[in-house]
Formats: structure tokens, sequence, C-alpha cells
């Protein structure tokens, strides 16, 4: 089988993966670890561990268990003490204190989801990033990076300390036959991927084919009316020329219902101003999610996606157009 490497965090990641594990591939999917919102940021502040909640989000999309396991691993409490908390977060904090390891706590969660596929974290140490801002002002952590407010474009963004990469990571892209970079926040799901050097450095060795699939929407405060040339810059930035051989782009008009909800927290749908050309395959289609996804109830982070791609229309065009042709 292809071995393919999905690489990002949250929304996007999940459901590339949910789509691609219902192919003959061989898939390991590389998860951000620099989460420090929410639910995952609680647990990190409060017990020390690393951040699930990225993860949790993977090894649910490339489970084929039973129900009655993703229901829980997704299930978040809405009162209580525990308000806000997501199950499956806790439970895999829990392990990893049992544990006393977070690859050991990810092994045990995919023997019960019984993943198709391996779920990486990027790094297994204790990671934070910063964002540097065109007027020079540093903001810290990723819970403020997400933050949605409008502010100048990012410059560039660094860890806060340097840190080790998985070595698992490193050692799939190193074998992978298609390295796919998710939909997600740009700078606090994606690039926080690629900020260390043995990542960057294995993905330019890498001689198998590189997809990026672009974003739907805008995210205020990250990518404020980027158009899919300024997407492409912001990975140039750290992948150096040409790090995409495919781009798949969405075609199909969005439902008003959604452009207007995004609207009104000024963010606005990709315009695609790149045209073919020899380096980067363009692969234009219908993408799109026609659900609206409403936020959970008890869930205290207000920006999550509401207009999504498609699982299985993206799935569908990877194999057929890009793996399988």
């Amino acid at each position: 089988m292809k071995k393919v490497v999905v690489i990002g965090g949250g929304t996007g990641s999940f459901v590339v993966l949910s789509g691609l594990k219902k192919y003959p591939l061989e898939i390991s999917a590389i998860i951000t670890m620099t989460d420090s919102g929410g639910s995952t940021g609680k647990l990190r502040d409060q017990y020390g561990v690393l951040p699930p909640g990225d993860v949790r989000q993977a090894l649910i999309a490339l489970s084929e268990s039973e129900e009655t396991w993703r229901e829980l691993f997704l299930y978040r409490f809405t009162s209580g003490d525990f308000e806000g908390h997501n199950f499956g977060n806790i439970f895999l904090s829990v392990l990893e204190r049992v544990t006393g390891s977070f690859e050991s706590s990810i092994k045990k969660a995919e023997e019960i989801l019984k993943t198709k596929g391996k779920v990486i974290p990027v790094t297994l140490s204790n990671a934070n990033i910063n964002a540097e801002l065109a007027t020079g002002e540093i903001i810290k952590t990723e819970a403020l990076i997400d933050k949605m407010e409008k502010r100048p474009r990012i410059k560039r963004l660094f860890l806060e300390k340097e840190v080790k990469a998985n070595r698992r990571a490193v050692e799939a892209i190193n074998n992978a036959d298609y390295i796919i970079v998710a939909p997600g926040d740009v700078f606090t799901s994606i690039i926080p991927n690629f900020l260390f050097p043995q990542i960057t450095a294995a993905y330019k060795k890498n001689k198998g084919k590189k997809i990026l699939i672009m974003n739907l929407m805008n995210k205020l405060g990250q990518t404020d009316n980027f158009k899919t040339s300024d997407y492409l810059k912001a990975y140039q930035s750290i992948l150096g020329a040409n790090p995409f051989d495919y781009l798949l782009l969405n075609t199909s008009r969005l439902p008003s219902k959604v452009t207007s909800k995004y609207s009104e927290f000024g963010e606005k749908e990709v315009e695609n101003d790149l045209r073919q050309n020899l380096r980067l395959k363009l692969e234009p289609g219908d993408f799109v999610n026609s659900k609206l996804f409403a936020p959970e109830k008890g869930d205290k982070l207000f920006n999550r996606s509401l207009v999504r791609h498609d699982e299985a229309k993206l799935a569908r065009h990877i194999w057929n157009n890009i793996i399988n042709k």
C-alpha cells in the first residue's frame, strides 16, 4: 500500500483522515502539539500533560471501533466542574499520567479505537509558539495567536524554546509516498509542525508527491483577506520555493447562510488568484460539505469552523486524480 502522511491539526486533519481511511492506504497523521486553549489548555496548565486535543481528533477520525467509543471520545461536559472539558482529552491525559508517557497513552487509545493508521505527535516535548507581527509586537502562546481580532499581519512564527521533533514523525515523512498538508489555521495548526528543523528538512528531502488542501475561509487575526497566493507565500517562507506538487481548490459556491455568518466576524471566502503552471498543478473541484456545523454545547471556544470540506469528496479526488490515476 502507498504510504500517506497527513500533516496538520484540528478539524482540517480530522476531515482529511476520516475520508482517506476508507481507501487501501498506510496512513500516518503528524499532529501539532502547541495547542494551549480550551479544554486542552486547562489540562496542560493544571496537570503538566501534553496537549491532547488535536491528537484526540485524529484518533477519532481514524477510528473503526464501535460507535460508543467514538461518541465517548467526542463527548463534552456541559455543566459542573468539568464544564467545557472533553472526555477524550481527560482520558488521554489520565493515561499519560498513569503510564508516564504520552506515546503510551496514544498507543492504548489506538487499540481501543481500532485506528486505521498511526497518530504521531510532531514532538513529545512541551512546546509553545510565539508570533511576531509586522509591527514588531510579539504575541505569546497559541491561545492568544488564535484569538479572533483585527491585528497587523503575522510576520513570523517561532517556538518559545528549542525542542526536538518526534523521531517517529521524521521517519514517517522520510518514508512517505504522498504528503498531504491539511486545511486549517495556518499559524496555529499547520506551520507549527514545520518549526522543527528536522521536520522541515525531511519534508524538503522527500521525493514523494506533496499536496496542499486550500482553506475555504480566511481566519480573522491570522489570514485576513488572504488569497491563495498569500497562503502559498506563507508556506514558501518556511518550506522554500515550490513546496507542493498539487493544490486542491474548492470551486463550488458556498451557501449564502455560511458566507453571511462568517461576515459577522469579518471573515471572507478564500479567493483564488493562481493559474496552472508547470510546477504546481491546480486541482479544482466541489469539496464543500453542505452541512453547516454548529458549535458543541459546552464548548468554550467560539471560533470552531462552521463550514468544512467534505471528507468523501476530498478523499475520492485525491485517490482518483492523484494517487490511483
